[in-house]
């Protein structure tokens, strides 16, 4: 290669020499984006691997159950503790918590949940609250209903929505069993309310095949609505004051009427016994006087004299004064005075 000295500051060579050194460049740059790509390949594997690797591997908490969808089709349920299962989408777990209980209340709703949870109702509320009951009345009831989910593939897969048909169906049984029986009786047999509202809601579920386990039903609130409260509140003091007259006159009977039962008994049993004594008397009186006719059919005379001194012997004991008469004396008058004469010469003297 010559020196162009026209050339102030060009490249002094050939055009031919330009394009090797351009075909040299080319041919380096070609050589290491080839070494580039295949360390760029295995970069990537190395992330896909990783990734699979940590999304491979899950864990179910305790009181938790996993539903394993494959390609979108369920493939098994998992128990608590470390699994692995096909990454990039291939598999899907599902968390089921199935032993939480959860609530759905009715007629109200919690406006601040919590130890000290405040309730506060709007129309829709209302419109759940509202219900006919058997005997024509209308009754404004609360209540609430507990339920877990016992079988996890069941709940997601059996209903579309479980929360919402238990809702729906709770609405149904509460109808119809206030809708059977009076509004005294839901008033006062909550309890019994109670048990028939779960079995018949539990009975339902089943039937659907849903995956819940009812765990409780509670009335929250029996109240009746309040147009007609104070009108309500008055037929309840007048059953209330009507009850209260019973429960006395009930305590009464139950004081006074055992009272005169022991009465009529003492005194039957006063009669039987005079009965009984007068009886046995009698007999002892009718023998003692069969055996002295006996005797005095024997012996007339002995048991006359016998039965006159045994007279004797009663009477005079008896007697104040004793006056003793000559048979011979004609009267008694001149006796009958001695104690006033007697008398009367002592004051004398």
């Amino acid at each position: 290669m010559s020196w162009d000295p026209r050339n102030q500051g060009g490249y002094q060579g050939s055009e031919k020499d330009i394009e090797e050194v351009i075909r040299q460049a080319k041919s380096q740059f070609e050589s290491f984006k080839n070494k580039g790509k295949g360390l760029w390949t295995l970069v990537i594997i190395l992330i896909i691997a990783g990734i699979g690797a940590l999304t491979a591997a899950y864990t179910i908490q305790t009181g938790h159950r996993g539903v394993v969808l494959r390609f979108g089709k369920f493939a098994g349920v998992v128990s608590p503790g470390l699994h692995f299962k096909i990454p990039f989408g291939v598999d899907r777990v599902i968390d089921v918590h199935t032993e939480k209980v959860e609530t759905e209340a009715f007629g109200f709703r919690s406006a601040t949940p919590g130890v000290r949870a405040k309730f506060q109702k709007d129309p829709e509320t209302a419109k759940e609250s509202m219900i006919l009951t058997g005997d024509l009345n209308v009754i404004d009831m609360e209540w609430i209903v507990q339920y877990r989910r016992q079988d996890p593939r069941k709940f997601l897969f059996s209903i579309h929505d479980p929360v919402q048909t238990i809702r729906d169906i709770s609405e149904t049984v509460a109808r119809q069993i206030v809708g059977d029986r009076s509004f005294d009786y839901v008033l006062q047999n909550r309890e019994e309310v109670n048990r028939i509202f779960q079995d018949d809601l539990q009975e339902i579920l089943d039937g659907y095949d849903s995956g819940i386990r009812i765990v409780g039903v509670r009335l929250q609130n029996v109240v009746p609505p309040d147009a007609v409260k104070n009108a309500f509140n008055e037929v309840n003091e007048a059953q209330q004051e009507k009850e209260r007259l019973i429960n006395e006159a009930q305590e009464t009977y139950n004081r006074e009427i055992p009272k005169a039962r022991g009465e009529a008994e003492r005194l039957i049993n006063s009669a039987q016994g005079y009965a009984l004594e007068r009886v046995n008397r009698a007999k002892g009186e009718t023998s003692r006087f069969s055996d002295v006719l006996a005797e005095y059919r024997s012996a007339k005379e002995v048991t006359k004299k016998r039965l006159y001194l045994e007279t004797y012997q009663e009477v005079i004991p008896k007697a104040k004064d004793v006056y003793v008469i000559d048979s011979k004396q004609k009267t008694i008058l001149p006796m009958l005075d001695l104690d006033k004469m007697g008398s009367r010469s002592g004051g004398e003297q």
